[in-house]
C-alpha cells in the first residue's frame, strides 16, 4: 500500500496565509481522501433477511390484515 499526505503542500496551495490561515472569503483547499482511514472489512455477511424474523414480519401482516377484515365484515352486518 502506498501512503498519500493528506495534508496540502503550504508552498503550492493558494490562499493561504503564512502558518496555514485562510483569508476571509476564500474557500479553503479540499480535504483529500485517507485511504488508511479504518481497518480492512474481510467479513462481508450474507444479503437478504433471516428466514426466522422475516417469517414472524409476515405472520404479523397476515394477523393485521385478518384484523381489519373481520373488523369490516362485523360493520356490514
Amino acid at each position: 500500500m502506498s501512503y498519500t499526505n493528506p495534508d496540502p503542500e503550504p508552498e503550492r496551495t493558494t490562499g493561504l496565509e503564512p502558518g496555514g490561515g485562510v483569508p476571509p472569503g476564500e474557500t479553503p483547499p479540499a480535504e483529500s481522501s485517507l485511504p488508511e482511514a479504518g481497518p480492512r472489512e474481510t467479513h462481508n455477511p450474507t444479503r437478504g433477511w433471516a428466514k426466522g424474523p422475516l417469517a414472524l414480519i409476515l405472520l404479523l401482516v397476515v394477523l393485521v390484515a385478518a384484523l381489519f377484515l373481520v373488523y369490516a365484515v362485523v360493520l356490514a352486518l
